[in-house]
């Protein structure tokens, strides 16, 4: 199942020979496989062509700014690298095993992100740039959160959706006009928490000892009510999370109406990976604001 090349390419730098492989799902960008070393090190083994250049290596990034935080578990990253030649761009994760929930693993993840937002940075945005699905996420610093948020997310998008085709001119004018009213809605200066980015329902796991776990991150420093907002779009989390998350530090007033800016940009960004599909929800929100 793996190439060749990665197999030799992992018994390197692991110093171990793969000696079992089963497939995993490995969604729309990547192959992936649970990979068992001759040590008995259980991992997980993503790679594909490295038509997006530094994708692993943000991945890993991201992974160790959130394991940094002690707060949530995320996986150990054991090697990660680009293509080279005929070896794919892989990256080889801690395998964390797949678990039944308990009655307090949505408790623990809300306290663990309300946790992990609680680490700060002095900006917006991150050091590097790096992806949300398989789209670039621009994240050059910013100390106005507004003007983040206007440039690097809604107004990034904006222009992807207008080489995209996906722009028509009704849109293109809704949008313009909610990114001159933005300051309407947002705050200029929260606390700028490290997020997930890209928090939907799956993008944390049950581990084999019941506790949550983040994976597949698109780090960056915001207002943690955008990752809260996205674990909403697509189905929502468990009751207990949200309850545990404002027992830990609730939410400012106004949230309610804040989302739907938030996810804005993750529908933007889902009109760009899949089509036109996700217009009609992007128009709503314009609808709502404009």
């Amino acid at each position: 199942m793996l190439p060749s090349s990665l197999q030799q390419a992992l018994a390197r730098e692991l110093g171990q020979p793969v000696v079992e492989t089963r497939p995993v799902s490995g969604g729309d960008i990547n192959q992936a496989a649970w990979c068992r070393l001759a040590d008995g090190r259980e991992m997980l083994v993503k790679w594909n062509t490295g038509r997006l250049p530094g994708l692993f290596t943000c991945e890993h990034r991201g992974l160790a700014l959130i394991r940094a935080t002690r707060t949530l578990t995320a996986p150990e990253v054991f090697a990660a690298a680009e293509a080279d030649g005929d070896r794919p761009a892989f990256i080889a994760l801690e395998w964390l095993g797949r678990g039944r929930s308990r009655p307090d693993t949505a408790v623990a993840l809300g306290r663990g992100l309300a946790a992990m937002h609680r680490h700060t940075a002095e900006t917006y945005g991150l050091d590097h740039d790096n992806y949300i699905g398989a789209n670039p996420q621009p994240n050059t610093p910013a100390d106005n959160w507004v003007d983040f948020f206007r440039h690097r997310r809604l107004g990034f998008q904006m222009e992807l959706a207008a080489r995209n085709g996906y722009l028509p001119a009704a849109r293109r004018q809704r949008l313009e006009r909610l990114l001159s009213r933005l300051e309407e809605w947002l705050p200029p200066h929260p606390p700028a928490s490290l997020l997930h980015g890209d928090l939907w329902g799956g993008n944390w796991l049950v581990t084999a000892s019941g506790e949550p776990a983040l994976i597949d991150p698109a780090v960056y420093y915001g207002h943690r009510e955008a990752d809260l907002a996205f674990t909403e779009l697509f189905g929502g989390f468990p009751p207990d999370f949200y309850r545990a998350y404002e027992e830990a530090w609730p939410l400012e007033p106004g949230y309610e109406e804040r989302r739907h800016l938030y996810n804005l940009y993750h529908l933007l960004n889902h009109l760009n990976l899949f089509g036109e599909a996700y217009g009609g929800q992007v128009d709503a929100i314009l609808r709502r604001y404009t």
